[in-house]
Parts: structure tokens; C-alpha cells; sequence
């Protein structure tokens, strides 16, 4: 402790220095680099409810005097400071922390004190003790203005001052010292400053709990620092389980040393445990009010909640701003920004609030259930609001919504159902309407639980010879449709096959097959590739049991039903069934199913794209990611399945960071992180659902297009090992051939590029009966020189058969005949060649092949321009981007201009390489034939050339062309 003279009050030191965060403390330079760069600007704000280890990190940060080292990821860091780094030009660090009950007094007594040391100023120097007045404010700033290094302070706990007035010196501060202040800031919410206005100018960085949450990595560098390693899928469910949240895993990591079975200890680790109850009681909900804490809770009655839910649940009109603050200033729930936003809340505070819950009286709590029931009943939700009518022992409700909604409640991904098992109905509801049994064996079977809807599928057919004979057939086709849901979700094709077969016999005499869409106005059409055969979806049999309530309409549930079980088994078995999903996806359009519709359409997305059809797939991918489905955290493998497809189709039209950034959006729920594919495959003892099953192609294509940017990015060798861990991955799958020779076509280009030419020709055995290897077999034999090799071993790309081939296939095989047409001296028929490639490319929009083809391909399209072509904006386009060429050496240009060319100059510079007149220039730039002759004049002069071709190897010698 210390006196200020001034103030005359004790100013604690351990509130002027960073605090000791506890033992071990773990680098995290991912952050630590993220605090560099936003101390860079004006302000920095780490805001994050308790817990999620705000002080520690700026604590760690301070100790390393703002700068972070070369420090290796789960390093743990010592107190004495030896890490840190101070470069000479770096800010001065000084530290507050703030304390409840600081006024504007307090608060500037410590600021003054900071400040002080930071500068160097005296006691009687330009920083006030009190706050100051408006012209010790103008000294003060123009001291730090002055200043030689730049002031860097970290206020701890800001949001500790309840009185916005005692920050208006500070604000003042940082719009006049002339950016020489510098605040970085730890705070949970309510911050009495203008964040929003240096958010809009661009002078706010803000980290939050997103990226404060523990990666897979750091928890188990926490782990391993406590003494306490746990296998990888032990880590990963422990992250998933805490959310990444700090203090939990902190507490976790000291409790599981201890524990016999530690994968069983985190299984069911728990928000109700009393060392993470506690804290979230005292740190979290106690800085509630009562009105907050109530929408908290009656809320954790379902998963994830939008506005109009929250407000069906609790009667409150401003509850979607209620749920708007507690995400924002509050930290308290995650925000998905989709329109309407949905919310969440972490999972260890969501199981404290569900305990709170089911202490509820029972009619209240039902009415919860009954309220979330009919809310998702009415927005086309209705595998949710099953769960809660059967939990609220609604069985009638329950009962109509299965006959209702039957194709609708059938699992498509393997996000875990937290909710607890509803109560099984009673014997005789039962017995009065079996239905409400299938209803709760299709509640069973979604949350995972097969035994037990397998038991009460059973229950539910033995009362079928009781019906009345109309409704006995319903009721058995709806028997055989849980059946064929059961034996997908227990990975048993045969019977899943048996089931569908028998479906499909239940369609109603002279029905017609599903029309495929037409591309111009859906997501797809039919493609080549791919199995062909109608699927469907249990039908009732005249009965009212779709919302149409017409035949066709069930007929259309049987086809969409059947059609996307059978496409996901031959999907799982590494299949490319194309067009089963195009008319599975048809059908359930046709029947009304949006959540049926979303697994045809993310799939047919992706296995178009894989087909080279870019413009289908792109479309298709952007209609599954606009569905509702895919709102609120829900239907997340559907909407993966649209990034990755997003990802490829930005890979085929050389778009590497889109591609980037939507194989990072795809990468959570398929188990794709970092590049990695991650095949594991979860748990399925115990009799339990599989649901963590791998998705065999979703992962295979991962690795391709992850592969290709990794040789772009001039790392083939990391590719390679994707490429063949993926393609060991499909080893046993039974329909994997194609699959498979794509991948074993990527890594012998990969390994001939990298001189490793044998091994290439051993992947390509085989080639006589499969196109993918023989073109890749004959760009291999290019490589090693031997061009009549190439030339014998490449397919007739040209023939009617070769349309069923993917189009990049297609693409690389017609660039390699005009190749070797062109080696061979043979210019009229490479240009021809090349024409035709173009068109097969052009309506794609397919780059790549061209980009990516190494020089020869620019000299062919280099060539091209001069001799005339009806792609002339894209092959200009193309021979920019396809890299040096072999015609020309790459030398530097022989000089400059002394007059540069005009923005208008440069463009008709590039249409003098065509063989297009001066009147066809103009018309294409629509400008007068005399505009064209003007700039063409001037560029001769400026070029100091005489004609057009002198012109253009003249422009070419300079890079301009």
C-alpha cells in the first residue's frame, strides 16, 4: 500500500500492477497476437461474462510488456517475466484495476497514478489526482501528444464503474492525444463508453468469448500442464461440453486427476456439479435481475430460441430485445446472425438452468413444453415439437403430429438431442391409438436411443390386427417406414434397402416417376452420374396423412422418403448417387417437406459441384443455406454439406480464399479442422445410435480441395498426406471406385510434379477402364516427357461417352489433345481443340484447369488470341493468370514508358491481341470507330510502334499485356 500526497488516500500497488494469474498459466499466442495488433489502434476490449479468463490473459499480456514473443502454443509462462520484449519504439504499459464502488474520485486517483509512471511526470506535473477540469484535460492530452512512446493502458474490470461520467476524461483523452493513448480493456458488459462510434470508424478491436474459448489443442495443454492428459476424443467431448469456457475447464482439469475412469468422468461432467453450480450462481446469474434470469430460464426449456419463441414461452412482447442485450452486453447467449437471430446459451449454464427448471411445479412446466410444442408445429419444426408434446404428455398432439409429419421426423445428422428421454404414454393410450407408440418410438429413434424405439415399434405392431382395415394399412406403412428409419440410423443397408422396397410397393397404381427440375429455376437437374431410381416416402393409403392430404401428395412423401434414405446409404457406402438426391430433393418440393428438401438439396450440391456442374451445384447450395432448416444451430451436416460444395465451386473457378473460407465454415460438422480430416468415428457401444458416424465423401472431397491449395500455396506435400489418408479412409467402402481414382488421380499429379514418377504410374494401374486414371496417366507421361506416351494413353474426350465423365476430367483431357496437337506442330487443330474446351468451360465459369496448367496452356491461349476466338474476354483473362510462359522467357521489361498508357488505353491494348477490326473494338466497348482510332494512335506513339502486332509484342516485352 502507498499514500498519494495529493489525494491524500492509501492507493493499493497490487491494483497498479498486472495480477498473478493462477498456476500453471498456458501461452496462448493466437491471442496474445491478437492483443499486439488491436494495441496498435485506439481501443481494445476483451469482454466476456466470468470466467472466461479475461484478466488472465491481459495479465499474461502485460508481463510480456504488450509484446508478444516467439512463444510455442501451450508453453506454460513463467512469473519472472523472461519472455517479455520491449523494443525501444513499443507503447509504456501501465495497468488499473478496477474495484465495485470506484467513483469518479477513486477512479482518476489510480488513472493519475498510472499515467504518472507511464510518462514520467512529477507530482506536480500535468496529471490530475480529482477529476480534471476541461483545461487540465487539454494539458494533459497534449503532454501524451507529446510523449515519446505512446501510452498503453489496461483497464481491468471496467465495467465496474457505474457512473458514465467518470469515464468522460478518458473518452476526451482518447480523441485528443493524438492516438498517443492507447486503452485495452477487460470487462463483462455495460461499458460507459462510445464503442459504437469507434466501431464504425474503425478504431475498435473486440475479442469476446468466441475467441476466448479453449481450441481441442489448449485444453490439452491445460490438461497436460495439471497432470491430468486424456485421450484426444475425451478432449474434444470435454471442450464440447464446456463450451471452451476457461473456469470449467480449469476446475475440470483439477477434478479429473483423481477420478478411476476419467472418459467416464467427463462423459458426465455437468453445469449441476457443485464446483461449476456455484460459480455460475455467484458469478453469472447473480448479476441478473429477476426478470432476465426467469427469460434465462423458462427459455432453457428448449435448445436454441429466436425472438417469437422466446416471446411464445414467456408471455413478454420486448423479449426479443431482452435476448438481444443478454447475448450483447451481456455475453450471457451465443447470437447465430441469421434473420430472425437465434440464441443460445453455453452448455454448462444451459444443464444449471434445466435443473432449475425441473423444479418447476409440474403444471407450469408442462405448459412450457405445450407452448414449445405448438410454436414449433407452426414453423415447420415438427421432430421438436414431438419432443415437447410427448414430454408435456400431450399424446393427442402427439399423435397427429407424427400421422401428419411422419417423412419430416427422421434423423439426417448426428448432433447429440440433450433434452432427457420424454415419459413413455401409458398402456392405454396406447391401446386406444397406437399411433402415439410409433410416435414415441420416432421420438426415440431421433434422439439416438435405437433399443428403445426398436421396443416400442414392436409394441406399437402388435395392436395393428385390431384396427379397421383403412387404417391398418396406413398404420403398417408407417410400421415399415420407422422400420427403414431404425435400420438407417443403425448402418444396415440391406435392410434399409428391404424397407424401401417394400414402401415403394405401397405407391398408388399408374403413379409417375418425379420430373426433375428444370436447372434454370432449381438448385439441379439430373446429372449423368449417379444412380437413377425413384425414391419415396411411406404413403397412407387414401388416407388424410400429408398436409395436402391428396394421393399425389403421398406419393410424392413415399418418393422423397425412400429417395433420400436410399441416396444416404449409397453415400455412406462412398457412392456419388447425383441424381437419386436431384429427384429425392424434387419430390419432397413437390410433397412440402423443407427439412427432406435439405438433405436431397446439400447433397446434390455437393456432388454437382464434384461433377464439375458449377452452375447447378452454386445454385442448389445457396437455396439449401437459405432454408429455414438451417436456422438456429440446427440441420448444421445439411448446411456443411452447402459450404463444402460452395468450397469447391470456388476451387474449379480459382477462387482460393472463397474456397478457404467455406471449407473453414463446413469444417465443424464434418470433422474437418486445420486442414485435417478427422475420420474418427465415435462411440456406438452400448447399443446406442452410431450418430457420429463419418461422412465418407463430404471428407474425401474436403481433402481434395484442401490439397490443391496446399500445392498452390507451395506446399504439395501436405496435400499428398491429405490425399492419401483420405483415400485410405475409403478402403472398405463398398461404392467408393470413383471416388477413390479421383483421389488416387490428385496424388499422382501431386507426386509426378514433385519428380516422384513412379510411385505416380502405381496409383494409375488400371487405366484401360477408367478415364479419371487414364487422363491423369497421360499428364504423368507428359511430365516425364514422353509425349507419344501421353498422346496413346489419352481417352477420347470427344466421344458421347465422355459426357458422363466429371468436367474437370473432361477439361484435362481436351488441354492435354490441344497440347500435344500443338507440340506436334499441328497449330490449326490445337486452336480447334482448344475452342472446344472453352466451350465446355465457359458456362461453368471453370478456371482452374486453365489457371493452373502450367506454361504450355499459355502459350496455346496466348496463341489463341491472335488467331481469333469467341471467348476472347476470357482467355485475355486467362492468359493473365496462367502463368509464365515457355515462349518467352521471363526477363525483366527493357524499359519504361515515358508516357503511361490510360485505364481506357490499356483496355484496347488487350483487344489489339485479337483479330477483332477497329469497328468490332468499338462495338464491343461501344464507343465510336474515331474513339478507337484516337487511342490506338496513341498507343503506337507511346509504344513507339508503327503497326498492330509491333504494338502488342511491344506491350507484351513491357507486362502490360
Amino acid at each position: 500500500m502507498r499514500v498519494d500526497p495529493a489525494a491524500e488516500s492509501p492507493l493499493l500497488a497490487s491494483r497498479l500492477t498486472p495480477a498473478v494469474p493462477p498456476e500453471p498459466v498456458l501461452a496462448r499466442p493466437r491471442l496474445l497476437r491478437r492483443l499486439d495488433e488491436g494495441a496498435a489502434g485506439p481501443v481494445t476490449v476483451v469482454a466476456a461474462p466470468a470466467g472466461w479468463g479475461k484478466t488472465t490473459l491481459l495479465a499474461t499480456w502485460a508481463r510480456l510488456d504488450g509484446g508478444t514473443p516467439d512463444v510455442e502454443p501451450g508453453a506454460v509462462v513463467p512469473d519472472s517475466g523472461d519472455l517479455s520484449v520491449s523494443p525501444e519504439d513499443s507503447p509504456v504499459s501501465a495497468w488499473v484495476s478496477v474495484e465495485v464502488g470506484d467513483d469518479a474520485d477513486r477512479l482518476w486517483a489510480y488513472l493519475a497514478a498510472a499515467l504518472r509512471t507511464a510518462t514520467g511526470s512529477a507530482e506536480d506535473g500535468p496529471v490530475p489526482d480529482r477529476p480534471p477540469r476541461p483545461d487540465q484535460l487539454e494539458l494533459l492530452a497534449a503532454t501524451l501528444a507529446a510523449a515519446d512512446r505512446p501510452v498503453l493502458l489496461i483497464l481491468d474490470d471496467l465495467h465496474r464503474v457505474a457512473d458514465p461520467a467518470a469515464l468522460h476524461g478518458v473518452e476526451f483523452l482518447l480523441r485528443h492525444a493524438g492516438q498517443r493513448l492507447r486503452l485495452v480493456i477487460g470487462a463483462r458488459a455495460g461499458l460507459h463508453l462510445p464503442l459504437h462510434r469507434l466501431r464504425l470508424a474503425g478504431e475498435l478491436t473486440e475479442i469476446g468469448p468466441d475467441e476466448l474459448a479453449f481450441t481441442d489443442d489448449e485444453v490439452a495443454d491445460l490438461l497436460t500442464a495439471h497432470g491430468a492428459a486424456l485421450p484426444a476424443a475425451d478432449v474434444r467431448q470435454l471442450r464440447e461440453r464446456t463450451g471452451g469456457w476457461p473456469a470449467a475447464l480449469r476446475i475440470a482439469a483439477l477434478a479429473v486427476r483423481g477420478q478411476p475412469d476419467p472418459g467416464r468422468w467427463v462423459g458426465q461432467f455437468g453445469g449441476d456439479q457443485p464446483e461449476i453450480a456455484g460459480y455460475l450462481r455467484e458469478e453469472v446469474l447473480a448479476t441478473l435481475d429477476a426478470a432476465e434470469e426467469d427469460l434465462l430460464r423458462r427459455t432453457a426449456v428448449v435448445e436454441s430460441v429466436c425472438a417469437d419463441l422466446a416471446g411464445a414461452l414467456t408471455g413478454r412482447a420486448d423479449a426479443g430485445q431482452a435476448l438481444a442485450d443478454l447475448a450483447g452486453t451481456g455475453g450471457l447467449l451465443h447470437r447465430e446472425d441469421t434473420r430472425p437471430p437465434w440464441y443460445r446459451c453455453d452448455p454448462l449454464l444451459a444443464d444449471l438452468l434445466r435443473a432449475d427448471l425441473a423444479r418447476l411445479p409440474g403444471p407450469e412446466l408442462r405448459d412450457l413444453h405445450v407452448r414449445a410444442a405448438d410454436w414449433y408445429a407452426g414453423d415447420g419444426r415438427p421432430a421438436d415439437a414431438l419432443r415437447h408434446a410427448l414430454t408435456a404428455g400431450r399424446w393427442d398432439l402427439a399423435g397427429d403430429l407424427f400421422v401428419a409429419h411422419w417423412p419430416e421426423l427422421t434423423r439426417y445428422d448426428s448432433d447429440p438431442v440433450h433434452a432427457p428421454a420424454p415419459g413413455a404414454p401409458p398402456v392405454e393410450v396406447i391401446r386406444a391409438d397406437p399411433e402415439v407408440a410409433l410416435a414415441y418410438a420416432a421420438e426415440r429413434a431421433y434422439a439416438g436411443d435405437l433399443p428403445a424405439a426398436t421396443g416400442h415399434l414392436r409394441a406399437a405392431a402388435g395392436h395393428a390386427p385390431g384396427l379397421p382395415v383403412p387404417r391398418r394399412q396406413r398404420f403398417l406403412r408407417l410400421v415399415t417406414a420407422l422400420e427403414l428409419t431404425v435400420a438407417r440410423l443403425a448402418d444396415d443397408p440391406v435392410e434399409v434397402r428391404a424397407a424401401a422396397a417394400r414402401l415403394l410397393r405401397t405407391r398408388p397404381p399408374g403413379a409417375t416417376p418425379t420430373r426433375l427440375p428444370d436447372p434454370a429455376s432449381s438448385g439441379g437437374a439430373a446429372s449423368p452420374g449417379g444412380a437413377a431410381s425413384p425414391g419415396g416416402a411411406a404413403s397412407p393409403g387414401g388416407a388424410t396423412l400429408t398436409a395436402g392430404g391428396s394421393g399425389a401428395a403421398d406419393d410424392a412423401d413415399l418418393r422423397a422418403f425412400t429417395g433420400t434414405a436410399l441416396g444416404l446409404v449409397e453415400l455412406a457406402g462412398g457412392g456419388l448417387p447425383t441424381a437419386r438426391f436431384v429427384r429425392a430433393r424434387a419430390a419432397a418440393r413437390e410433397a412440402g417437406r423443407p427439412r427432406t428438401e435439405l438433405v436431397g438439396v446439400s447433397r446434390a450440391a455437393l456432388l454437382l459441384a464434384v461433377r464439375g456442374e458449377l452452375r447447378a451445384a452454386e445454385q442448389a447450395a445457396r437455396e439449401a443455406l437459405g432454408m429455414p432448416p438451417c436456422r438456429g444451430w440446427s440441420c448444421r451436416l445439411d448446411c456443411a454439406y452447402a459450404y463444402l460444395a460452395s468450397a469447391q465451386v470456388a476451387l474449379l473457378r480459382d477462387q482460393p480464399d472463397e474456397a478457404t473460407a467455406n471449407l473453414n465454415l463446413a469444417g465443424p460438422a464434418l470433422g474437418v479442422a486445420g486442414g485435417l480430416v478427422d475420420g474418427s468415428a465415435g462411440d456406438a457401444g452400448g447399443g446406442r445410435l452410431a450418430a457420429v458416424r463419418g461422412e465418407p465423401v463430404a471428407t474425401a472431397v474436403a481433402a481434395l480441395c484442401r490439397a490443391h491449395l496446399h500445392r498452390d500455396s507451395g506446399d504439395p506435400a501436405a496435400g499428398q498426406r491429405l490425399l492419401v489418408q483420405a483415400r485410405e479412409a475409403l478402403v472398405d467402402l463398398p461404392s467408393a471406385a470413383e471416388l477413390t481414382s479421383l483421389l488416387r488421380a490428385a496424388e499422382a499429379e501431386l507426386r509426378a510434379e514433385r519428380g516422384d514418377l513412379d510411385a505416380a504410374r502405381d496409383l494409375l494401374v488400371g487405366v484401360d477402364t477408367d478415364p479419371v486414371l487414364a487422363v491423369a496417366s497421360a499428364k504423368v507421361e507428359l511430365l516425364a516427357g514422353d509425349a507419344a506416351a501421353a498422346g496413346r494413353g489419352l481417352p477420347a474426350w470427344q466421344a458421347p461417352a465422355a459426357t458422363a465423365w466429371p468436367l474437370p476430367v473432361r477439361l484435362d483431357a481436351g488441354l492435354l489433345d490441344a497440347v500435344l496437337a500443338g507440340r506436334a506442330g499441328d497449330g490449326r487443330r490445337a486452336g480447334r481443340l482448344l475452342e472446344q474446351v472453352l466451350d465446355l468451360a465457359g458456362p461453368q465459369g471453370c478456371r482452374r484447369v486453365f489457371t493452373h496448367a502450367g506454361p504450355p496452356v499459355r502459350d496455346l491461349l496466348a496463341a489463341h488470341l491472335d488467331a481469333g476466338t469467341a471467348h476472347f474476354t476470357l482467355v485475355s483473362d486467362l492468359v493473365r493468370g496462367a502463368g509464365p510462359s515457355t515462349a518467352r522467357p521471363a526477363a525483366e521489361p527493357r524499359g519504361t514508358l515515358d508516357e503511361p498508357l490510360t485505364e481506357r488505353e490499356l483496355t484496347i491494348l488487350r483487344y489489339l491481341q485479337s483479330i477483332l477490326s477497329n469497328v468490332e473494338i468499338a462495338s464491343e466497348l461501344s464507343l465510336s470507330v474515331n474513339t478507337v482510332k484516337t487511342h490506338v494512335r496513341n498507343i503506337y506513339r507511346k509504344l513507339d510502334a508503327t503497326r498492330r502486332r509491333e504494338a502488342v509484342r511491344r506491350a507484351r516485352e513491357l507486362r502490360l499485356i
